[in-house]
């Protein structure tokens, strides 16, 4: 269990970090560079650390699902991106495949 919680947490960073690049203008600014690169090492630590008790197979697409989620639903919510249903529906299904990956891992 302690390992699919780091590995939720490395997710939610990946998805800190996919949006800082915007942040970052080509790290050109300086913060938000710092803030961005931060989350990227605490990220992959975390996964690398996930991936002792993890398999490589399931532990890395739950990652980058996770991060690709987060990052639609934030540049849906706060970035003004498409909320077209399309797109909810493809969210939808990534989510659901995140989680099926989840329930079959053993």
């Amino acid at each position: 269990m302690k390992a699919w919680i780091l590995l939720v947490i490395a997710g939610l960073l990946e998805t800190g970090w996919a949006v800082g690049l915007k942040y970052t203008v080509g790290f050109t600014r300086f913060w938000p560079s710092v803030w961005t690169v931060l989350a990227m090492v605490a990220s992959m630590g975390l996964l690398a650390l996930a991936l002792r008790d993890l398999p490589t197979g399931t532990a890395y697409p739950v990652w980058v699902g996770i991060g690709a989620v987060g990052t639609a639903i934030f540049g849906m919510v706060y970035l003004g991106e498409s909320v077209a249903p399309a797109r909810i529906f493809f969210i939808i299904l990534l989510t659901v495949s995140i989680l099926g990956l989840k329930w079959v891992s053993h």
